[in-house]
């Protein structure tokens, strides 16, 4: 048995993306987003109002970062989200956050976020939502496992939970991909 809810945007896991970028001044700006994935290969797309300061500011700079909200600054991530920019122009300080130039775009790093997507900006879609390429990935030491790489474990990602309007942190590994399949005769 099923109980039918209609058309709603409930998808599970929605990642908790928080969107970094500098305005025309270069002050910093931060905002939780998660409507956002994978676009392509190398590319992301966020789904953002046009409105928002964040959007504006890729617009000006054409670069943005993505760092991944983590179940140790979930306060501070969700401050970033229900105040805007507009009208709180401290909010990463407000929020404890402090970030760093990145390298490779012309965008913030947040340092207390352990994994940060940097993009530069492709082109706004027929929708108006951002395409960017991902043109380096940072992970902090501190996140990374035996073999090198980000151990989720170790990230504590979040997701959005739209039927509830909770967050989630990341669970146990279940199984193995493209191999637990290949079981299956």
């Amino acid at each position: 048995m099923r109980k039918d809810f209609g058309a709603k945007t409930w998808m599970y896991p929605l990642p908790v993306l928080i969107i970094g970028t500098y305005d025309e001044n270069g002050t910093a700006d931060a905002m939780n987003a998660a409507w956002g994935g994978i676009y392509d290969a190398n590319k992301v797309v966020l789904c953002l109002s046009a409105d928002h300061k964040t959007t504006c500011n890729i617009r000006s700079k054409g670069a943005f970062t993505i760092s991944f909200a983590d179940a140790a600054h979930v306060k501070e991530c969700d401050y970033v989200g229900i105040v805007s920019a507009n009208e709180e122009p401290e909010k990463l300080k407000k929020a404890g956050f402090t970030v760093t130039k990145s390298k490779y775009v012309d965008a913030p790093v947040i340092n207390e976020l352990s994994m940060t997507l940097e993009c530069r900006l492709v082109k706004f879609n027929e929708d108006g939502n951002v395409v960017g390429e991902i043109v380096n990935v940072s992970a902090a030491e501190s996140v990374l496992g035996e073999n090198g790489l980000v151990d989720p474990m170790k990230l504590q990602p979040i997701s959005f939970d739209p039927v509830n309007n909770g967050y989630l942190v990341m669970g146990e590994r279940v199984g193995s991909a493209f191999s637990d399949g290949a079981r299956i005769e």
